[in-house]
Order: C-alpha cells, then sequence, then structure tokens
C-alpha cells in the first residue's frame, strides 16, 4: 500500500506541476485604427503607415506593419488613407524572448492623396536613394564627438537602437544583425571599407560607458578594437529632432520604456543615401549587397 500512495503522489505531483508551468494563452487586444500608407515593401510584406493616435496603445506615429492576410497589401498604395484593427498579441511577461506580435486586419481604403503635399518643415521625411546626409554630431562610446561627414570615403552603415530596449524584433534584432555583419567585415574584403554606427536615441541614459558596454555585450567582444569598425554613439537630446526627423525615425518615452519604429541606413562614401531600410525584416545578405555596391561604385568612380 505505501509503495502504491507513493507512486499515485508521484503521479498527482507531475500532473500538477505540469499544469502549473503551462503558459496562459496570450492576451488578444482589438484597437480601432487609422493612418495613411507611406510606403509598401511587397519582399517582406510589409507597409510604412504614418498611423493616428490609437486611444489607449500609442501615440500617433510612422511605423512598419504586417497585414492579415498579406494580400490586401495588393490593394493599396502610397497616399491611401486606410482604417483597420489594429491587433495586438502581448508578449508572456514570464518569456522576454516572446516579442509582442501585431498587425492589421479588415483593412479598408477611405481616401487617397492624388498628388503628394506640398513638402513643409513638418512634412514626413523618408531618406531617398542620392540624397545628401547632414553632417550630424555624436558623442561615442570612448566620450568622444565624431560627426558623419567624417566617415567619407567609407559606407557607412548606419542603425538606430537605445540600450533597454526589451524587444528581441527590435533594438536587440538590429544589433544583432550588425553583429553578423561586424563579423562578415573582417573575412571579406569587399567589405574592408565598412563601418558600423549604432546611434543610441536615448541619450540621457546611454552615456558612452554603458554604450561600451553595451557594444561589448552585443558584439560578444571584449577588445576596444571592436570600436576601430564598429562604433556607438548618441546624439546631444536638442540634436534628436532633427536626427530622427531625416532618417524617419519616430521616437516616443513612455512609462520608462521609448515606443519607436525602426530605421537603418547605408551612407556612400561621397556621403549619399545608397538605401534605407524602414523596418525589421531586412536581410543582412541585401545589406551586405549594398555595401558592396556602394564601394564598387565609388572604386570605379576614381
Amino acid at each position: 500500500m505505501t509503495r502504491k500512495t507513493y507512486f499515485f503522489s508521484l503521479i498527482l505531483s507531475v500532473i500538477f506541476t505540469s499544469s502549473c508551468n503551462h503558459s496562459k494563452p496570450p492576451a488578444i487586444k482589438h484597437y480601432p485604427f487609422t493612418g495613411r500608407v507611406v510606403s509598401i515593401d511587397s519582399k517582406s510584406q510589409t507597409a510604412l503607415i504614418d498611423g493616428d493616435l490609437v486611444q489607449g496603445y500609442m501615440e500617433a506615429m510612422a511605423m512598419t506593419y504586417k497585414f492579415k492576410p498579406p494580400s490586401v497589401l495588393r490593394d493599396l498604395a502610397p497616399g491611401d488613407s486606410i482604417s483597420a484593427d489594429l491587433v495586438v498579441v502581448d508578449h508572456d511577461p514570464r518569456d522576454e524572448s516572446t516579442p509582442e506580435e501585431s498587425w492589421l486586419e479588415n483593412v479598408k481604403v477611405t481616401g487617397h492623396e492624388k498628388a503628394p503635399p506640398t513638402p513643409s518643415p513638418t512634412s514626413f521625411h523618408m531618406p531617398s536613394a542620392g540624397e545628401d546626409v547632414p553632417d550630424f554630431a555624436f558623442t561615442n562610446q570612448d566620450g568622444k564627438r565624431v560627426t558623419l561627414h567624417q566617415y567619407r570615403g567609407k559606407t557607412l552603415l548606419v542603425t538606430f537602437i537605445y540600450t533597454r530596449c526589451p524587444f528581441p524584433d527590435f533594438c536587440p534584432r538590429m544589433s544583432g544583425n550588425f553583429a553578423e555583419i561586424y563579423k562578415h567585415a573582417d573575412t571579406n574584403p569587399q567589405l574592408a571599407a565598412l563601418h558600423l554606427l549604432s546611434i543610441s536615441f536615448d541619450p540621457e541614459h546611454d552615456s558612452p560607458k554603458i554604450l561600451r558596454d553595451y557594444g561589448f555585450s552585443v558584439a560578444h567582444a571584449h577588445s576596444a578594437q571592436l570600436f576601430g569598425r564598429w562604433e556607438f554613439a548618441a546624439p546631444r537630446a536638442a540634436d534628436l529632432p532633427k536626427i530622427a526627423e531625416f532618417f524617419a525615425l519616430t521616437v516616443k518615452p513612455e512609462g520608462g520604456m521609448i515606443t519607436h519604429n525602426l530605421s537603418t541606413a547605408v551612407i556612400g562614401p561621397d556621403g549619399k543615401i545608397v538605401s534605407w531600410y524602414h523596418g525589421a525584416d531586412w536581410q543582412v545578405a541585401d545589406v551586405v549587397r549594398d555595401v558592396v555596391s556602394a564601394s564598387s561604385a565609388e572604386k570605379a568612380s576614381r
């Protein structure tokens, strides 16, 4: 009887433990959404939407969205005004590796701007190929002042992050992609003239020391040699709005965190935009191809 009781108790314990460890289904929330289509990326099946205020969820901002079903994108064009349901699946707070997921569904076109509006100081700007990049200034991980023009003659790869970002599909993903490109640069002669720059939009928190430690962490390196090719920097808070405007970056501090979109740019040796990526779905191979193309064009022009 004692032996039977033991095994019976053991079975109950296993069932109870399994039940306790079972994660609750993620919470799914729906929000009314309106906005305007800025651009469409058919390859990643996403669109950059200049969204209005989403009551109870986030401020008005431009972000990249997925669509369900993806075929909806075929019926959209830049300039379209849309209404939709924004569906948000909360991540499990006990598992930070599970990111929050969101998409737009029940999409309807409510209007179309046939001609682009006259540019104004407050109009939405997207970096375009061939456009000159202003000489923005930053303080890097060593406390030194750097400017974008000092990288002339090299192909510069820029992305925007903040070190406290908790969502794997945002800043950590960008830093992971940069880490992979950094490794490629050490073995690929075509990337010899490549320089990487991760810019924080959280200058009040991301001091040179924090950026330096973050750099070592995401690059899995412990030598200052890292910063010879890959630097981490932050602008003055007063300069951030102009930098964000040029690179189509939206930044909204909220509850100790920052709601933001993603912006990554390849800048040629001549200081002009080669390509710009507005989401998280770009592939390392695509960016490497852009870098090689920019470097080859520079050599051919000599």
